[in-house]
């Protein structure tokens, strides 16, 4: 009988982190998983509420609850406090594809609605995932399932990353034949190039595309649909064609000079295919020695700063437009929404120990930008603001007056989010679209057997939601491949 009080006696804890100042060294992981031992102490924590919202995972107006993947957490937390990891392998792989990614990157929506994080920490449950997929392939538990029948059915997928990959996964172990076109060098998407290896290792990667392969996924990398490859010929050589092609528009700033000033994800890019190809890195993207702002205060402007501290910069700032957020919910931000709290992730725990204090600046506006006579960043004239809502709800900023600063500024990356699909990627493929999205119907694009998923539809989101939408378009591709089949 599992005991019902160790989340009163046992504290949470995550895998080991190295030190800041070790890791800021290197591009190699920042954290480790947990122990056999450690995975099963931190299981034990779970409440096995009656009501798991952990694994909810549904969106309620704006509020954004548990698991996308549906996730049966409490039922392997049960078997990892139990010492059963393979079955506990088994029961995560029946919801989520690639844990191993989820396990490492995922923001876990999880951990925000689990019960015990009303009034305590939430159960780690993020690490014991990654315990058990690091667990599962160590032990050789996780092996190719090569389908025992295959279909007469073909399939193209446009893009390799979490979405894509899942839908691949879905449609291949369904026994049909599966082929991933990615315009890159190699595959995975943002998985591969927009993630920084810190947190997401690329052998990690590569280890789960190599499985793939082996049950029978084909891969063409280098190829880009339309200019390579037209949509047309994929539709008239495949029965289904599934666009999973992100949402990688970054918005855009007004008015910021055009020598000195780039996109973030230029920026990962860049650095990650120099870290893996040792091919010469473009002095743009090199940090060394420069004074470094990031603008925008989200995931990917916190791996900005991180990459910069990694290059060895002489300096690194980072602006939000929002207030620092609270150590406690806010009133609009109640359980079992996601949590937004003050946290200091990796890359401000490694600027606290370079540089003595946390990089990021809040309710921060520019002025405006200086420049040399060559046209070349040399820093930013910044504002404080306040920021307060209108009767109808509309958030308000205002300048405080006399709070001018400037910032000596050598190299900025624009963090600010992504508009949707890049413009020339929709032009090529030539689907109804909406807002910088491609629209669809049930994952049905306008045009007959090309369907779409993840942020290429959803617009920007989580690793987890694209696996949920690789899942789900993968399901929808499977009842109109057997309408086919009945109709022809």
């Amino acid at each position: 009988m599992k005991r019902r009080d160790q989340f009163m006696t046992v504290a949470r804890s995550g895998g080991t982190e190295r030190h800041p100042s070790e890791r800021v060294g290197d591009f190699k992981e920042y954290k480790t998983a947990l122990t056999e031992a450690e995975a099963s102490q931190q299981a034990s924590r779970c409440m096995d509420c009656g009501t798991p919202f952990c694994h909810v995972g549904e969106v309620f107006d704006q509020v954004k609850i548990g698991c996308p993947v549906y996730n049966l957490i409490p039922e392997w937390n049960l078997l990892v406090e139990e010492g059963r990891f393979q079955e506990a392998l088994d029961r995560l792989l029946e919801t989520n594809n690639f844990p191993e990614f989820t396990g490492r990157v995922c923001p876990a929506p999880c951990e925000g609605s689990c019960t015990l994080s009303i009034h305590e920490p939430a159960v780690a449950i993020k690490d014991i995932e990654r315990t058990i997929i690091d667990i599962g392939f160590e032990k050789g538990w996780v092996v190719p399932r090569i389908p025992a029948i295959r279909s007469s059915r073909s399939i193209a997928i446009v893009g390799s990353g979490p979405a894509g990959l899942a839908a691949a996964d879905q449609l291949n172990q369904a026994g049909h034949q599966v082929t991933v076109f990615e315009r890159e060098d190699r595959i995975g998407g943002l998985l591969t190039y927009g993630i920084p290896a810190m947190k997401l290792d690329k052998e990690v990667v590569q280890r789960r595309v190599d499985l793939l392969e082996a049950e029978g996924i084909h891969f063409r990398t280098n190829v880009t649909i339309g200019a390579d490859i037209a949509l047309e010929t994929l539709e008239a050589e495949y029965d289904a064609v599934i666009l999973c092609v992100g949402a990688t528009e970054p918005r855009k700033l007004t008015d910021a000079p055009t020598r000195g000033v780039g996109y973030a994800m230029d920026y990962l890019t860049g650095v990650t295919r120099h870290v893996l190809s040792q091919e010469p890195l473009s002095s743009d993207h090199d940090a060394k020695d420069k004074d470094i702002l990031v603008i925008g205060g989200g995931d990917t402007g916190a791996d900005c700063v991180a990459t910069a501290l990694r290059q060895r910069c002489r300096s690194v700032v980072q602006f939000g437009k929002h207030e620092q957020p609270g150590t406690m919910r806010a009133t609009g931000n109640m359980w079992p929404d996601t949590p937004l709290l003050y946290s200091i992730d990796y890359g401000y725990a490694e600027a606290l120990q370079q540089f003595g204090r946390d990089p990021r600046e809040y309710l921060i506006a520019i002025k405006r930008f200086t420049t040399s006579e060559s046209g070349q960043v040399t820093g930013v004239w910044t504002i404080q603001t306040t920021k307060t809502k209108n009767e109808s709800g509309a958030v308000i900023f205002e300048e405080i007056e006399g709070s001018d600063r400037y910032f000596p500024v050598d190299q900025v990356w624009i963090a600010i989010g992504f508009s949707g699909v890049e413009e020339n990627v929709l032009e090529h493929l030539a689907v109804a679209s909406e807002r910088g999205k491609i629209k669809t119907t049930r994952y049905a694009t306008s045009r007959p057997g090309v369907f779409a998923a993840g942020d290429a539809r959803r617009g920007q989101s989580l690793i987890v939601w694209a696996i949920r939408e690789g899942r789900e378009v993968a399901e929808a591709v499977g009842q109109y491949l057997r309408t086919m089949q009945q109709t022809g």
